[in-house]
């Protein structure tokens, strides 16, 4: 099996298991069994002890003092923003549009390399660029007859992941994987407590089952994290990279078949504008990467 296969093998897993985290969350928070800050401060404590495990099997420190540095400052905050925001799309938004939004990330990812890293976009992809935003708008349909107010929690929580992911660019490079895990997951408890602390009433914890699910939830987002770190190791990052967009079709799957879930045509081509400017962007970024090799 080569390197690439094997890359865009485990970059579907991450996909799955992103896509069953999501679902998982989605059912906990609806039957009403858990808050959505209960649920995600149980998710985040449960994938945050299992990354502090597997820090301590590897010989890691649990604790460095680069995550005090600007450059990782800046990260926290941004996956506290996206971890906010997409917990609470997840608990009031329909799956199939929070995934949908989600998969503009890279090219808000390109922009801000763009804009802030000084790195260069051509012509071609500030077109793809354009493309994809009319289909977040789409998406939205930001009027007074068709705008749910409620997507812009999947957007805020887009526009978080994006700065994180952008922001790792620039993080240490000593620091290890389980370490940001580690300081990823602590985060997702941070956000909880937020959304516990603005949410009525007294805290409740949640009923048996729906605590099964957040269990569920937490192994789930593991395996992706950790099958994502490997596919990005694994093979060319142009060949592996697309198959991220498997999550909107597993997203699409899981929204029919668990939720009832009927996006309309609208919808759908958004997301299709969506993953095809993605796509596009990616294969224009591997060709120039070869042509510049």
């Amino acid at each position: 099996m080569s390197d690439n296969l094997r890359g865009s093998l485990f970059m579907i897993l991450a996909m799955l298991g992103f896509g069953i985290e999501d679902a998982f969350f989605k059912t906990a928070t609806g039957s009403g069994g858990v808050t959505a800050g209960m649920g995600t401060v149980q998710f985040g404590l449960m994938a945050m002890t299992i990354y502090a495990v597997y820090a301590r099997h590897k010989g890691v420190p649990l604790w460095d003092s680069a995550y005090l540095r600007p450059r990782l400052l800046i990260r926290t905050a941004f996956e506290i923003c996206g971890r906010l925001f997409f917990a609470l799309s997840l608990a009031y938004t329909p799956l199939s549009t929070t995934s949908a939004i989600l998969q503009a990330a890279p090219l808000v990812v390109m922009l801000g390399a763009g804009l802030i890293l000084g790195e260069r976009i051509g012509p071609r992809r500030w077109i793809a660029l354009a493309i994809g935003f009319a289909g977040v708008m789409l998406i939205l349909r930001p009027s007074p007859s068709g705008f749910e107010a409620n997507a812009i929690f999947a957007l805020l929580g887009m526009i978080g992941f994006a700065g994180r992911d952008l922001a790792t660019r620039t993080a240490p490079p000593h620091v290890h994987a389980a370490q940001l895990g580690v300081l990823g997951f602590a985060v997702v408890t941070f956000a909880g407590l937020v959304i516990l602390a603005f949410e009525p009433g007294a805290p409740a914890l949640p009923t048996p089952g729906a605590a099964a699910l957040i269990c569920g939830t937490a192994l789930a987002g593991v395996v992706g994290y950790t099958a994502l770190t490997a596919a990005m190791r694994t093979g060319e990052v142009s060949v592996v990279a697309p198959f991220r967009y498997s999550r909107l079709l597993i997203a699409l799957t899981l929204a029919y078949v668990v939720f009832g879930e009927r996006p309309d045509a609208i919808t759908l081509l958004g997301a299709t504008l969506i993953v095809g400017s993605g796509v596009y962007t990616l294969w224009r970024d591997g060709r120039r990467r070869k042509a510049a090799a």
